[in-house]
């Protein structure tokens, strides 16, 4: 549908856009990135024809952009520019009828049934129907930006040029006109080059990024071809870390501060954790990063509060989550800074111990019950309901751990827990074999994420082989203090 070759240009002798070449298939969106002063602006205002090149050529749909009429290109391209004036005042209905001025013979002369149509249809997509007697000047910034989003999709061209379409929207109205803009791609082929300045919306809604820097093309490719860490903080000059999107199979960017920035010292010690027949509880002097397997908040996060609590084998299950918040603020926690796991151990039988090596401390806690040993290479053979775990293993390191670190931690203490399982010889007593764990253990790592950082957690490493050490150890005892409770 475009393609852009070789282009160089600006205002003056020097240009600000240099040697930019590219393609965009129709049915795409192509995310132009950069920061400011990189030339994003010009190019858009060179493709729309509004500044000509000094070299080079754009290409709309097979012929030169020179060789269309001002109409016959309107026809082709809707322009949507970063800033609108206004020299006279105007109803939002009239607003969004000049999208339709390419499609009349005469000034509105030959109004149809199609431009109407046309006009609703936008309207009603950016959500400013409501407004249509309304004037512009009485509408908010974000408002106004929606009514030139519909003007520009009442043209019904087959190239939409976007300079920052959500300037001045919030997050909801944001992903409102980029769900519907994404729809029109998807649905009617509509291809579009849009601006963005947020790299993560940039990079959840377009199908390719160009990413300029100063005035010359960096990347351009798909997403996670171009929103990586090292060349985003390079172009930028930021720090920022990158994650995978929750749900789409899109980079996310993390702007982090300057890193003199310093979170207190929040070094986790045995003498710290509180024993009460309802709950093993610590918290730590700041928020600890942590990667679990708990019944609330589980997966990564960060946090202060930590609660192994102990209820009754006959929990209801089924009403953990509501239960759960619910306790956690009648005992004056919150529910969002606290991580929460349930045993069905008493809290007596809780072992926690601390162990060091060199510069590394790590302090463990578990609470242990293995009357449901269950050997896992053998559990397709059962068949029985969810119930409450038994098992749970916290870890807590005083250092800084990489992801994959903690990643490697939790296999690292998961192979010590089976260990202890076979030193204590614990049976499946429906296999008949050595159990490898509970039903429904839980697993904790945290880290004050203070100091040098360990970049790996694996059995052969300083924090390695602590946690290994230490989670069979205190799996251990905490397992002889959970016999000796039964007898």
């Amino acid at each position: 549908m475009l393609t852009v070759q070789n282009i160089s240009g600006g205002y003056h002798a020097k240009p600000v856009v240099k040697n930019v070449s590219f393609q965009v298939g129709k049915g795409k969106i192509l995310g132009i990135l950069g920061p400011n002063g990189s030339g994003k602006s010009t190019l858009l205002k060179i493709i729309s024809g509004v500044l000509k090149p000094q070299d080079g050529q754009i290409i709309i749909d097979g012929h030169a952009i020179e060789s269309y009429s001002v109409k016959q290109l309107a026809k082709k391209m809707a322009v949507l520019p970063q800033l609108h004036a206004s020299s006279f005042s105007n109803s939002v209905y009239a607003a969004v009828s000049l999208g339709r001025y390419p499609h009349q013979n005469g000034f509105f002369s030959s109004w149809s049934k199609e431009d109407e149509q046309a006009v609703q249809t936008a309207m009603e997509q950016t959500g400013v129907a409501r407004y249509k007697e309304q004037y512009l000047e009485l509408l908010s910034g974000g408002e106004q930006q929606r009514v030139f989003i519909a003007q520009a999709l009442a043209q019904n061209s087959e190239l939409l040029l976007l300079d920052e379409p959500t300037n001045h929207l919030d997050i909801a109205h944001q992903k409102q006109i980029l769900d519907m803009i994404r729809q029109q791609v998807e649905q009617n082929g509509l291809t579009v080059v849009s601006i963005f300045h947020d790299i993560n919306l940039a990079s959840l809604y377009c199908d390719e990024l160009l990413l300029l820097e100063n005035g010359e093309m960096r990347s351009f490719g798909l997403p996670h071809e171009v929103v990586l860490q090292e060349q985003i903080e390079d172009v930028y000059q930021a720090r920022i870390a990158t994650y995978p999107h929750p749900e789409l199979p899109k980079p996310q960017i993390t702007m982090l501060p300057a890193k003199e920035m310093q979170r207190h010292f929040a070094k986790v010690a045995v003498g710290d954790f509180r024993i009460t027949k309802d709950y093993i509880e610590y918290t730590a002097q700041a928020p600890l990063k942590v990667v679990s397997s708990a019944v609330h908040n589980a997966g990564m996060g960060w946090y202060e509060s930590f609660l192994n609590r102990a209820i009754s084998p006959y929990y209801d299950i089924n009403q953990v989550n509501e239960e759960t918040v619910a306790f956690l603020q009648q005992h004056q926690f919150a529910p969002t800074n606290t991580v929460v796991m349930l045993t069905a151990v008493a809290t007596k039988c809780a072992e926690i111990q601390s162990f060091s090596s060199g510069n590394c401390e790590i302090v463990v806690m578990v609470t242990a019950g293995v009357g449901n040993g269950i050997d896992v290479t053998k559990a397709y053979l059962r068949d029985e309901p969810f119930h409450i775990g038994t098992v749970n293993t916290w870890v807590f390191v005083n250092g800084k751990l990489s992801d994959e670190a903690f990643i490697q931690a939790m296999i690292t203490a998961t192979e010590a827990k089976t260990k202890a399982f076979t030193e204590q010889q614990v049976v499946d007593q429906q296999t008949k074999t050595i159990a490898t764990g509970t039903a429904t253990d839980s697993l904790l790592i945290a880290a004050t994420q203070q100091g040098e950082e360990m970049p790996y957690a694996g059995p052969i490493t300083e924090v390695g082989k602590l946690i290994g050490r230490g989670v069979f150890e205190t799996t251990m005892a905490a397992i002889e203090k959970y016999k000796q409770a039964k007898n």
